[in-house]
């Protein structure tokens, strides 16, 4: 299942780890890492931030994700479920029924 990863962490630890000359290099293995599919880094809501794409197959994979983000960058993280348009699709029965039953 894919999630949109959302986090940001407050001005001074990032400044703090915008300070070490390895940032680069261990965003990328943090990165290569958790398997992300695609990261967009930004502000988020004012702070330093970043959306990320990751592909989990349970609830358990969460951990290796958020830890390192909690623990490295004092980050705070939210785990967005998306769906792909195939998904959407697929899901079409139940929004059917959905709205049959309730709308």
């Amino acid at each position: 299942m894919k999630f949109l990863v959302k986090f940001s962490f407050a001005n001074d630890a990032g400044n703090d780890a915008l300070s070490d000359p390895q940032f680069g290099s261990k965003m990328k293995q943090l990165l290569t890492d958790i398997k992300a599919e695609s990261a967009y880094f930004t502000t988020v809501n004012g702070q330093r931030g970043a959306y990320l794409v990751v592909n989990m197959d349970d609830a358990s994979q969460i951990p290796a994700i958020a830890e390192p983000l909690f623990l490295w960058l004092h980050a705070d993280l939210e785990f967005i479920p998306v769906m792909l348009p195939q998904d959407l699709e697929k899901g079409g029965p139940a929004i059917a029924a959905a709205v049959k039953k309730w709308a």
